[in-house]
């Protein structure tokens, strides 16, 4: 059936023909054999509180407005294929498997009911006709581009759903169940924090790039001296914080391990320990913990922050020991002993002088050769053989607790992002 109508005309002719089928028993529309192939859609295509008792092959349809699913129950297998600027599935139950094949279109699938797989996918090209021809989408004409978003999935247990290249920036996470089961196939992409430097009062605020979830942007921006680039949450997107988001980060993290793509969960796995650290219900030690283990290695999740660091202790170790750890000159070995009156056996005593501070000019060529030895080889647990003084065999003794941690930390840091 091809169908180019009215918004008013179409709204009209179906609630007409839903009061004409309703099942006298239950007082829901109740529809028998219907087809929606080819038709085009130039207002609203409203399906709402309809049942489908056999299965459907809904479209390929092609929508200028909403496709309303709101309510509808679906007892056999179906199928659609649809070019919508929006689907609306709130409260829409699925009692068999489901495939959403869908351009153009921002998804509401907040308390949808479903029992068996269902998948939502982003087709790439147009829908082709059973005689080979493409779709007509001139409708969407002014659409910036055929990306299929996810506009909110609350209250829906995902233990069944399958998204593919869909866009999941703006999708609303928090209250949806088992989102450690959710598959993420293709593209699926998320937000991300805000690009470039910007400044918190007089101090300067760089976030490392990482994705995030849309609800960590709406709690951001709320906040006192929020950095600009986070997203206002829309009307109805509600508020939640890190206690809540916390959980969701960890299940997404878990869904991406499950899937093999370790590299892929260290972005949740960063944003899971960003809301423990700002969590209000986190204990202030546990809290200072939390913000030292980010400022030393963003969580074991950024190397170059952790050579930042082992350079910087690095310097400062070589430095100090330039300044009170190299003594003045290499302690000399001293010999004695005492002759008997009468002769016979002589014993030496060997013995070496105490290292001396040092004086003078201490910042020279072959000073600072002999601390970056020690500096050095404390980094891999190494002694270095250099007479030290008092001083410098405390800062060798730190710099052989602090350093190799640093460096774990950035091997750690390497490892999570590479590894498979």
């Amino acid at each position: 059936m091809s169908t180019t109508a009215g918004t008013s005309f179409i709204a009209q002719l179906l609630h007409e023909l839903l009061r004409a089928l309703r099942d006298p028993g239950t007082g829901q529309p109740h529809l028998g054999d219907a087809g929606f192939r080819s038709a085009t859609f130039e207002g609203d295509a409203w399906f709402g509180a309809a049942t489908f008792k056999s299965p459907v092959d809904l479209g390929p349809l092609v929508c200028a407005g909403r496709v309303s699913l709101v309510g509808a129950v679906f007892d056999g297998p179906m199928t659609t294929s649809c070019v919508a600027r929006r689907v609306e599935c709130r409260r829409t139950r699925w009692m068999s498997t489901a495939e959403l094949r869908l351009r153009y279109t921002t998804v509401d699938f907040a308390h949808v009911v479903f029992e068996y797989p269902l998948t939502i996918a982003a087709e790439a090209a147009p829908f082709v006709l059973s005689d080979g021809r493409p779709v007509t989408e001139q409708a969407l004409a002014g659409a910036p581009d055929a990306t299929v978003r996810m506009a909110s999935m609350r209250g829906v247990d995902s233990a069944h759903l399958v998204l593919a290249d869909v866009d999941l920036s703006g999708c609303l996470f928090t209250g949806t169940v088992h989102v450690d089961q959710i598959r993420l196939e293709g593209a699926c992409t998320f937000d991300t924090v805000p690009p470039a430097m910007h400044w918190r009062g007089w101090r300067p605020v760089r976030f490392t790039q990482r994705r995030t979830l849309a609800e960590e942007h709406h709690w951001r921006a709320s906040q006192p001296g929020a950095v600009p680039g986070w997203n206002v949450a829309v009307f109805g997107a509600g508020r939640v914080g890190p206690l809540q988001l916390a959980p969701v980060y960890r299940a997404l993290r878990k869904a991406f391990e499950d899937g093999k793509q370790e590299p892929g969960a260290a972005d949740f796995y960063y944003g899971e320990m960003e809301m423990r650290r700002h969590a209000d219900d986190v204990p202030r030690s546990e809290r200072g913990l939390l913000t030292a283990y980010w400022a030393l290695s963003g969580y074991g999740m950024r190397a170059s922050r952790a050579l930042g660091w082992l350079a910087a202790a690095m310097l400062v170790t070589v430095m100090v020991l330039m300044g009170v750890g190299i003594p003045q000159d290499p302690p000399q070995q001293e010999a004695t002993a005492d002759v008997p009156a009468g002769g016979g056996r002589v014993t030496f005593e060997i013995d070496k002088a105490e290292p001396q501070k040092p004086e003078g000019d201490r910042f020279t060529g072959e000073r600072f050769d002999k601390a970056l030895n020690v500096t050095l080889n404390s980094v891999v647990f190494s002694s270095a053989d250099q007479d030290l003084t008092t001083s410098g065999t405390y800062i060798e003794m730190a710099s052989r607790v602090t350093e190799p941690v640093l460096l774990g930390l950035a091997v750690l840091a390497v490892r999570n992002r590479v590894k498979r």
